[in-house]
């Protein structure tokens, strides 16, 4: 009984758990392929699935399609990740490998800045990118990734890297390594379990940024996924079936993206802040 317990009682708890969690996506995927009347009814799945709300939902409209907005979301993704990762990953190697004055009260205002409500920021964002003529424009939206990627980011990248011992700095130097070099050839390929913690968490928050998106573009060529999700609600109805089915479909990258990354993710999670 002991045997048993030890065994297969954590099992069955991650079990019942997965159950629970799954449990809301099993019915998102049945409320996608009901009609408005079977939603009503307290039932998981439909007695007959309609699986044209995806083929409906992916046409969208006789100008556009659904994968016009998947490409421009995916495109201004990638953007990001590339900016956030690489500028968090460079200030983070100055904040915890050089030596510059006021170091340390500069790293504090930094972390002061996870402080600031984020509404606190809008106004005078969005004048300043008005006068610059960068709304209805991704730029809003990607240049903010190219100064740092964020604090958060930023504060666990320096914790990582200053877990990493210093000789091996030193040894980069007496072989005749810049600056630069160290961070190319050393730094960066030590810490990436952590680049690729911040590359997932910066392509979900962006992608889930609704509010960022809807404030800066305007123009429906120029519209992302989650705006394109908007047009299927309007005054007098709202596109259930087609509404459901593509957001279905809008979290799909994000669960591709940590699939294949859910190795360095674990470990980049586990092990940053814990050394040093």
């Amino acid at each position: 009984m002991t045997i048993f317990r030890s065994r297969w009682l954590p099992h069955l708890f991650l079990i019942a758990f997965s159950a629970v969690m799954v449990y809301p996506i099993l019915w998102w995927l049945g409320a996608s392929l009901k009609d408005v009347t079977e939603l009503k009814l307290p039932r998981l799945w439909p007695s007959t699935p309609h699986w044209e709300n995806y083929a409906d939902g992916w046409r969208f409209s006789k100008d556009y399609t659904f994968g016009h907005f998947f490409a421009n979301t995916l495109l201004m993704e990638a953007a990001n990740v590339v900016g956030g990762v690489f500028t968090a990953a460079a200030v983070a190697f100055g904040f915890a490998r050089l030596h510059f004055p006021l170091r340390g009260f500069w790293f504090s205002i930094m972390l002061l800045t996870l402080m600031l409500p984020g509404q606190v920021t809008i106004v005078p964002q969005y004048i300043l990118y008005n006068r610059f003529g960068y709304v209805d424009s991704y730029v809003p939206l990607i240049l903010p990734h190219y100064f740092g990627g964020g604090a958060f980011f930023i504060f666990l990248l320096v914790q990582f890297i200053r877990g990493l011992p210093r000789d091996l700095d030193d040894a980069a130097k007496i072989d005749g390594a810049s600056v630069y070099g160290i961070f190319a050839r050393i730094i960066l390929p030590l810490i990436k379990p952590a680049l690729v913690t911040v590359a997932i968490f910066t392509f979900i928050w962006s992608w889930d940024d609704f509010f960022a998106q809807v404030l800066y573009l305007s123009s429906v060529e120029k519209f992302t996924v989650g705006l394109a999700l908007r047009m299927f609600i309007d005054q007098f109805e709202i596109a259930w079936g087609q509404l459901l089915a593509m957001s279905l479909l809008s979290v799909v990258p994000s669960v591709i993206l940590f699939f294949f990354a859910q190795k360095h993710f674990v470990e980049g999670i586990a092990t940053t802040g814990l050394k040093g």
